[in-house]
């Protein structure tokens, strides 16, 4: 076995251990895949096998290698895309049910907890809010949230 095929197969195995913990964006990844690819290849070739063995040794490697790669990009994409279920973040969105009428500030129930809130400047013109009116998170500042008064479909039956 010559240096060259150790040095592709650490390097290949080192740059896929650096790619999961630094975030290049699977350029590590690919060049890992690819050289431990080249490395088994030549490791093949170099210890008295034939080419086509080697390159059907070397191939699969590297197709399962691209192929768990796409899969953990495709996932980290989707987990980026994902609409927060928790914090303040999460809160935008839900409904609520008034307990304390909003004059200027009041009190919303909001899955079981009570919030301090306040009408959203597109809603200020319509009709006040009364306890136990259905109205919808639109805006977190702090502690105090920004609600709308619910549309009909918004409500659950």
């Amino acid at each position: 076995m010559s240096a060259l095929t150790l040095v592709l197969v650490i390097l290949g195995l080192l740059l896929l251990v650096v790619e999961a913990h630094v975030p290049t964006y699977g350029a590590l990844g690919t060049a890992g895949v690819a050289a431990l690819a080249l490395g088994l290849v030549l490791l093949v070739i170099g210890s008295g096998g034939s080419l086509l063995l080697a390159l059907a040794l070397g191939f699969p490697v590297a197709a399962a290698g691209s192929a768990f790669g796409l899969f953990a990009v495709a996932k980290a994409r989707a987990a980026t895309r994902a609409k927060p279920r928790c914090g303040a973040e999460g809160l935008v969105g839900r409904v609520g049910v008034v307990q304390r009428p909003l004059e200027p500030l009041g009190q919303i129930s909001v899955d079981g907890a009570l919030w301090r809130a306040r009408r959203s400047w597109g809603d200020e013109d319509g009709p006040p809010f009364g306890r136990g009116d259905a109205v919808v998170v639109d805006h977190v500042r702090g502690l105090t949230l920004s609600v709308r008064r619910a549309e009909e479909w918004e409500i659950d039956p």
